[in-house]
């Protein structure tokens, strides 16, 4: 298989078995990885890994987030194939959001990493308050 990542050169990814180089300008895997690991697509693969959600009860989960960026951010997660949205035909509407297989994978890695965070949060933080005072000296 050639590699394009090692051969240095630009992925075309038209052979669907090339592998990606998140490092080439031009290799679309760079967009997966910002919708992924964006501050608010990491939070949206982290609350579904609980299951399904409707629309405001991720709203919900996941303070801070406005409508207009949960809904930017979940359309793109669908269009990478993550996350499913399925509409209900009732009156009022009912949509719910739950991960696809590939959804369910790339948020196992997600929660890898949160979970690294929320462990070593301590030394984290004390490691920006030494920087802040580093600076500021």
């Amino acid at each position: 298989m050639n590699n394009s990542a090692t051969a240095g050169t630009d992925p075309t990814l038209t052979d669907k078995f090339q592998r990606g180089n998140v490092l080439a300008n031009s290799c679309p895997s760079r967009g997966i990885l910002q919708d992924v690991t964006s501050r608010w697509g990491v939070l949206v693969l982290f609350a579904l890994l609980q299951g399904t959600h409707r629309f405001s009860e991720l709203r919900k989960t996941i303070t801070g987030v406005s409508e207009k960026m949960l809904s930017q951010t979940l359309h793109a997660l669908e269009a990478d194939g993550f996350v499913l949205r399925t509409a209900h035909p009732v009156i009022p509407p009912h949509v719910e959001y739950s991960l696809t297989s590939s959804g369910r994978e790339v948020a196992a890695r997600v929660e890898e990493l949160v979970n690294w965070i929320e462990v070593n949060i301590n030394p984290i933080l004390s490691a920006r308050d030494e920087y802040a005072a580093h600076k500021s000296a």
